[in-house]
């Protein structure tokens, strides 16, 4: 992640004021972020090809219309150079964000990052035990890598952490997966839907996570959308550092 682009991109107001939309109301329309804005639909354009430049929003085509969702990842990031060495990690509000979906009452969470590799590298990073690790809250997937296959990730006691069942699996572009937590309070998210996608592009990897399914009225949707900000972020450190992503004192 370049620094300079995302501090570019958040200086200006109207960046910012686009930005404030989607953390109110994600997954909106280029129509309806321009509706509030006494500015033109070019101008609208123009400031959102720049936040997603930055990967600072993320975008999904559905049908005729392109759908924008805020993308915390890069802000996190930033938090966790310039900011997190000074005062006390993982601030619970600077990630906490809560993303719409078109079903009513319903979430789709949505993070796209950036990581310096091949596609084939983070999907070893992504379905290998010893990699998994790492990054995912000390967690070494253990799984059945086949359609209707199960997986786990098991927490420092062996047992279940998160559990599933693999949907659909097309090595290294697309994993599909169910998600079921289990730690105390995470009812609200059983049976909930993971997708990964890998997209190599100039020599890079987007890596793009949706998690569907969420139901906004819960604590529990700002949980993850932090949980998995610092998931991707973990995993963009390990391949690009090998360093391991000191995640002590997190819970899920």
């Amino acid at each position: 992640m370049n620094d300079e682009i995302v501090f570019k991109a958040l200086a200006d107001r109207h960046r910012r004021s686009l930005l404030d939309a989607l953390r109110r109301r994600d997954g909106r329309t280029l129509g309806e972020l321009c509706e509030p804005l006494t500015m033109t639909r070019y101008g609208v354009m123009k400031h959102l090809a720049v936040l997603e430049e930055a990967g600072l929003i993320t975008t999904e085509r559905v049908g005729r219309e392109k759908h924008h969702y805020l993308n915390p990842v890069p802000i996190q990031m930033v938090y966790d150079r310039w900011v997190s060495a000074y005062l006390r990690p993982w601030t619970d509000t600077l990630t906490a964000l809560k993303q719409k979906a078109e079903e009513e009452g319903m979430a789709k969470h949505v993070q796209m990052i950036f990581i310096r590799a091949t596609a084939d590298t983070v999907w070893r990073a992504l379905t290998d035990p010893m990699e998994t690790q790492r990054y995912y809250f000390g967690s070494a997937i253990e799984a059945d890598w086949r359609v209707g296959g199960s997986y786990r990730y098991p927490d420092p006691q062996g047992d279940a952490f998160i559990t599933g069942e693999i949907l659909e699996i097309d090595p290294p572009r697309r994993l599909v997966m169910t998600f079921t937590p289990h730690w105390e309070g995470s009812e609200a998210a059983a049976n909930t839907r993971v997708t990964w996608l890998l997209e190599e592009i100039d020599g890079l990897c987007k890596l793009t996570l949706v998690h569907e399914g969420l139901d906004l009225e819960t604590e529990l949707a700002g949980d993850l959308a932090q949980g998995w900000a610092r998931i991707v972020s973990g995993m963009k450190t390990v391949i690009e550092t090998g360093r391991d992503l000191d995640a002590s004192g997190v819970s899920g």
